[in-house]
């Protein structure tokens, strides 16, 4: 996907860049490659995929949760790693408010570096991991949306999102192509932490690879052993 094709595919969409956003798309990706050559950020280098599978990809849930594209709402990621899916949303929607949670110092540092360099304000950079800050006051239960992109199976992913959203906001899955079951696998688990499934959509990138997002509804609270010790959820995921 080169820069017009996904300036092009996003209009289609009903998502219009200007050029400064176009700008901040571009040294955006010039950080990440700089940055991967000695902190691991991702796999994906080739401008053409960074476009298409991180910064297009991210983009497509604000296809289907559409409150993102307009409103000051507040978004928690967790996992980010380098930055998606709220980087490329907050560059394209800049009065989203986004938290960023990522558990390796040298991943923070890099977030800090683009989140400096592209000017970008409203976005906080938490260091730690989701279990813990989950049972922070300051961010438990205080967010309109949390979601998480190619982190943990959704079983395991609802215990570590769910516990920051607020009652009445939503829990945004992002999957590939085993996102039905996993989402079945979850049930459960969703359920037990306040969650309830509304709506699942399915859809292809432009390169026809298949892509789910799931959006989950925050309904009761989440019970405040949720989540457990750092390392517990994937060990032992609610079943």
């Amino acid at each position: 996907m080169t820069n017009e094709d996904f300036i092009e595919a996003l209009s289609s969409a009903g998502i219009t860049l200007t050029t400064q956003q176009v700008r901040q798309f571009e040294r955006y990706y010039e950080l990440l490659v700089a940055t991967n050559e000695h902190v691991n950020l991702t796999a994906i280098t080739e401008k053409k995929d960074v476009y298409l599978k991180h910064f297009y990809d991210s983009l497509t849930v604000a296809m289907y949760e559409q409150k993102l594209k307009s409103s000051e709402s507040t978004l928690i990621d967790i996992g980010t790693g380098a930055g998606f899916p709220s980087l490329p949303l907050k560059i394209a929607f800049p009065d989203l408010k986004i938290t960023m949670v990522d558990a390796l110092k040298k991943r923070v540092n890099f977030l800090q570096e683009v989140v400096d360099t592209l000017d970008l304000t409203g976005v906080e950079i938490v260091h730690g991991r989701a279990e813990d800050i989950g049972q922070n006051p300051k961010y438990r239960e205080n967010f309109d949306y949390a979601t998480a992109r190619a982190v943990a199976r959704t079983s395991v992913l609802a215990e570590y999102t769910l516990p920051f959203v607020k009652i009445g906001g939503r829990f945004l899955v992002m999957k590939g192509s085993a996102a039905h079951q996993e989402l079945l696998d979850g049930q459960k688990a969703l359920a037990m932490l306040g969650g309830q499934v509304n709506e699942e959509f399915v859809f292809t990138l432009p390169n026809g690879d298949q892509r789910y997002i799931q959006i989950v509804d925050k309904k009761t609270k989440t019970p405040k052993i949720y989540p457990r010790q750092a390392g517990t959820p994937s060990k032992k995921p609610i079943s």
